[in-house]
């Protein structure tokens, strides 16, 4: 169930992260998941863009940062859309702004970067070759992005009006973000399975981050620091199962969760 051959419009499809020194960043993670990763920037671009597999299948990238991108580390989101240009259009409407303007990606297809009005930046992919991430939903590969915000009902709103997402509480700290008539997710999974995000109050900058599963968050944290990354917070209990808040080397923020099977 955690294979994917594609995704509908507003559903996250893939997950990045452009970094100052990707061969160092490219080491960490493999150390970290066990990925497989391949460079496949084409020769005569100058970087790296590191595809990276577990079992064969695309599950994110690593690449060089971009001049055009902020020289800030972190993990990058993708939304599938039908068109580039009108999302980017939406989030201007809709209160937002266009960050990186349409440009063409590596497989042929087309990419922008859009920020909400509290400033959290959000990719939107018009795919081509590439269908997104091929396995989610498994130790290793990633699961959820969320979205930390001190802005929750400008985000409600925003987030309905560029990708059509509906919202329902989830504890007492977390909202989802649900896509009416999708069916992803796992069938064992604490949550429905049209939940394509996850929102959570928070002081400071807006942002997006991303959660990897792993079979024992604890040790994940642990292995990660060993590797030179840092704990931000936990190891700690959440209404899913057990969750690290982790950054890498250059500082890029992300956690991993091990989830419990819903009762």
């Amino acid at each position: 169930m955690s294979e994917r051959d594609g995704y509908a419009p507003g559903v996250p499809c893939w997950i990045d992260t452009w970094q100052a020194d990707a061969d160092a960043a490219v080491a960490f993670y493999v150390g970290l998941f066990g990925w497989e990763v391949e460079d496949t920037m084409p020769p005569d671009v100058p970087g790296k863009h590191f595809m990276c597999t577990l079992r064969g299948r695309d599950i994110a990238a690593v690449a060089s940062r971009p001049e055009a991108a902020p020289a800030v580390s972190s993990w990058g989101t993708y939304v599938w859309v039908e068109s580039a240009e009108e999302t980017a259009a939406k989030a201007v409407d809709a209160g937002g702004d266009v960050i990186m303007h349409p440009f063409e990606s590596l497989d042929g297809g087309r990419i922008t970067v859009i920020g909400d009005p509290a400033g959290a930046a959000i990719g939107a992919w018009q795919p081509g070759t590439h269908k997104g991430a091929q396995l989610v939903n498994e130790p290793g590969a990633w699961s959820m992005s969320l979205l930390s915000t001190p802005d929750t009902e400008g985000a409600l709103s925003f987030y309905r009006a560029v990708f059509g997402w509906t919202t329902e509480a989830f504890g007492s700290d977390f909202t989802m973000f649900r896509l009416p008539g999708f069916m992803g997710g796992e069938p064992q999974q604490p949550v429905p399975r049209d939940v394509v995000a996850v929102m959570t109050a928070a002081d400071g900058q807006a942002n997006w981050s991303v959660d990897f599963w792993t079979k024992d968050a604890d040790a994940t944290a642990e292995t990660a620091k060993q590797l030179g990354g840092s704990v931000v917070a936990g190891p700690f209990d959440t209404p899913v199962g057990r969750t690290a808040v982790l950054a890498d080397p250059e500082g890029a923020v992300f956690s991993v969760s091990t989830v419990a099977a819903a009762t």
